[in-house]
């Protein structure tokens, strides 16, 4: 079995901050996936790109086998998620 390492991940205060996204729009090509995290305002017809994270495939699948996982703990310990509407609004990039 490998030995594993501690990394020292650093982040600035920025990046603690966080960025939050009402929209989230998944794209792919042959070798990566694309996932852009967005503020959508829909009533002004505008929207802005907050963060763009690209991954591999095999990354893509173990970050989505995480998110059930924790999506699952969570409904386990606060109730099932009501999901709402999705927007009725085209989404995409304009040159």
């Amino acid at each position: 079995m490998a030995e594993q390492k501690n990394i020292q991940i650093k982040a600035d205060d920025n990046a603690l901050k966080g960025t939050y996204a009402n929209l989230m729009q998944v794209s792919h090509l042959n070798e990566e996936f694309i996932l852009d995290f967005m503020n959508v305002y829909p009533f002004q017809g505008i929207g802005t790109l907050n963060a763009r994270v690209i991954v591999s495939p095999s990354h893509y699948k173990r970050m989505i086998s995480a998110m059930q996982e924790n999506l699952k703990r969570f409904e386990e310990t606060h109730g099932t998620i009501a999901i709402g509407d999705a927007p009725n609004t085209e989404v995409g990039f304009q040159a």
